[in-house]
């Protein structure tokens, strides 16, 4: 049979719809594949078909996930929805499908299955980050009493650090941005955060930083470099704990 791809959107939304619309083809699923964005080459006999976003479709997935595989099966899916791999569509989708098919809410001990397998490791990659993202973040105050961090990411933790800071800064007014996708996790005091993105005219540079926050940027630098002990400094073991990737973002490694 000719192989279909269903092009959807980088987004869980995306992807779900893309799975929606896949098992609504009701041709079997070995012919059928999830890809994430267009491809640089297209293959040979092969038929694309394409998919956007929908609400109602992403929440019968949801819904059907959540009663056939689990909370922790979903949760797996989602993480690794997240990831930057653009891999991940034809992973999650037939992950799914495996689930769905008679593992249910075993799916990801079936590590047998290359995309069980493959999902595995993207769920496993993206919780790591959010792992470091919830050391490493820092928030700054701006002029209007706003906690401000931005953060460079490979996948998209956003979604998964937000509950947390959201949970222990409950009366806080707080966002998270990151830069990589233009996406903004915002926190009004003592209300549900919520995501948004493509926010136009948008740069740091523009920011004002209040007073009291300028203070403690330097007297946080200053300490993080007074306790230095300059004899012991290893490179190489503060990269393993702490990559370069994470130090860019945090106040105790800019240079002033």
């Amino acid at each position: 049979m000719e192989e279909k791809y269903i092009i959807c959107e980088d987004s869980l939304e995306g992807i779900f719809t893309a799975v929606y619309d896949a098992y609504a083809l009701r041709e079997g699923h070995g012919h059928l594949h999830v890809q994430v964005g267009e491809e640089d080459n297209y293959r040979l006999f092969t038929q694309y078909l394409y998919s956007r976003p929908d609400e109602d479709k992403t929440d019968k997935v949801v819904r059907t996930l959540k009663k056939r595989l689990g909370e922790e099966v979903y949760g797996t899916i989602c993480r690794a929805a997240a990831s930057y791999d653009k891999a991940k569509g034809d992973a999650v989708y037939h992950t799914i499908v495996d689930g769905i098919g008679g593992n249910g809410r075993r799916t990801m001990e079936n590590l047998r299955n290359p995309y069980v397998l493959k999902t595995f490791e993207l769920a496993r990659r993206t919780a790591n980050e959010v792992h470091h993202e919830l050391e490493f973040i820092r928030f700054r105050e701006l002029e209007q009493g706003i906690l401000y961090s931005r953060i460079g990411p490979e996948n998209n933790v956003v979604p998964f650090v937000m509950p947390h800071f959201a949970d222990r800064l409950v009366t806080e007014n707080f966002m998270i941005h990151d830069e990589k996708r233009d996406l903004f996790g915002v926190h009004p005091a003592k209300k549900e955060w919520y995501l948004i993105s493509g926010v136009e005219g948008f740069e740091e540079k523009s920011l004002i930083w209040s007073d009291k926050e300028l203070a403690y940027q330097d007297l946080f630098t200053l300490f993080h470099k007074t306790i230095a002990i300059a004899e012991r400094r290893n490179s190489r073991l503060q990269q393993q704990m702490l990559p370069l990737r994470f130090q860019e973002y945090m106040v105790e490694f800019s240079q002033k």
